[in-house]
C-alpha cells in the first residue's frame, strides 16, 4: 500500500489523486481530520495516531508539515519518522527543499528531517522541491494594487531571481516515484529511488520585471518594476503569524541578495517538458485578480 500524508493541503492533494489515477495500486490518504473511511487520520501534532495510521504502508509519501514554528516542524517530522520505522513501512519518500534554498530559515527544518530520515531503518527517496510558481504569483497579486493604479510593480526583489516550478509538476514528479517505489517492493528487484536525492528546481527564472511584464499583461496596461525597501514590506505583513513573517522576509532578502539561483537539477528527467513558469503564474494571477 501506498500512503500520502497532508491530503487536504494542495501538494498531498494532488500527489494522492495522481496516484489514485493509476491503475493496479493500492492508494490511501491521511489528515489530521481523517475519519477512518475514506481518510486515514494522521495528526503530526498527537504522534499515538501515528504508528496505527502507518500500519501495513509499504511506501509513505511523508508531505512536510512546515507551516509552524521550527520547534513545533521537528516535533511533528521526528514522530513521522519513528512512527514509520515502528509500524515497519519500507520506503519513505519526503518532499524536501531544494539546495539553492540552503540560506532559507524554512532550510532548517529539511535539512534536519533528512538526517533524521537518514538514520532511520526504511529506503528513503529525499524530493528538494524547489520553490512554488504559486508563490511568485502571490508576489505579483501582492502589489496588483500599485500597478493597477499607478503603472508600478514595487517589491523588495532588487535585480534577483529565483527559478520557481508548478506545484503539480512536483506532484507529478511525486506520484511517479511512489508508484516506482512501489513496482519495485513488489517485485523484489533492484529499488531504483532508495537512497536518491533529487533536486527538483524550476528550470526558469523569474524577478521583478517579469512579475511587472505578468502584471501588465493580465491588466492591459504597462507597468514598471520598483524596487521598494524591505521596510517598506514589514508592515504589509502584519496579518501573518509571527514565523511566516521570518520565513517570508528571508524568501525576499535572499532574492533581493541574487542566491536563490537555480542549479541544474532533475526536474526535467522526470516531467518533460516541465509546464512554463510564467504561463503558471499568469494563470494564478488572473484567478486571483477575479476573485
Amino acid at each position: 500500500m501506498i500512503l500520502v500524508t497532508g491530503v487536504s493541503g494542495a501538494l498531498g492533494g494532488s500527489i494522492f489523486d495522481g496516484l489514485r489515477a493509476m491503475e493496479g495500486l493500492e492508494v490511501a490518504g491521511a489528515s489530521s481530520s481523517g475519519d477512518g473511511t475514506t481518510l486515514r487520520r494522521a495528526d503530526f501534532d498527537r504522534p499515538q495516531t501515528l504508528e496505527g495510521a502507518f500500519a501495513g504502508v509499504d511506501v509513505l509519501v511523508f508531505v512536510s508539515a512546515g507551516y509552524a514554528e521550527d520547534d513545533v516542524v521537528l516535533a511533528r517530522h521526528g514522530a513521522v519518522v519513528r512512527a514509520a520505522a515502528a509500524a515497519g513501512v519500507k520506503h519513505v519518500i519526503y518532499t524536501s527543499l531544494a539546495g539553492s534554498g540552503e540560506r532559507l530559515t524554512i532550510a532548517l527544518a529539511h535539512r534536519w528531517t533528512e538526517a533524521r530520515l537518514a538514520e532511520a531503518p526504511f529506503d528513503v527517496t529525499v524530493l528538494r522541491n524547489g520553490l512554488y510558481a504559486e508563490l511568485a504569483a502571490g508576489l505579483a497579486l501582492a502589489g496588483a494594487a500599485g500597478a493597477a493604479g499607478g503603472g508600478v510593480f514595487a517589491a523588495p526583489l532588487g535585480d534577483g531571481r529565483v527559478p520557481v516550478v508548478a506545484r503539480d509538476d512536483l506532484a507529478a514528479v511525486a506520484v511517479r516515484v511512489a508508484a516506482e517505489a512501489w513496482h519495485d517492493l513488489s517485485a523484489g528487484g533492484p529499488r531504483r529511488h532508495a537512497g536518491k536525492t533529487y533536486e527538483l528546481e524550476g528550470v526558469s527564472a523569474v524577478g521583478g520585471h517579469d512579475l511587472a511584464g505578468v502584471l501588465a499583461e493580465v491588466l492591459g496596461r504597462p507597468v514598471e518594476y520598483r524596487t521598494a525597501p524591505l521596510g517598506e514590506v514589514r508592515p504589509l505583513l502584519a496579518s501573518m503569524e509571527p514565523y511566516q513573517v521570518g520565513h517570508t522576509v528571508s524568501i525576499l532578502s535572499n532574492i533581493n541578495a541574487g542566491l536563490l539561483e537555480g542549479r541544474r537539477g532533475d526536474l526535467s528527467a522526470f516531467v518533460d517538458p516541465p509546464r512554463p513558469a510564467r504561463d503558471v503564474i499568469v494563470a494564478e494571477v488572473k484567478s486571483g485578480l477575479q476573485g
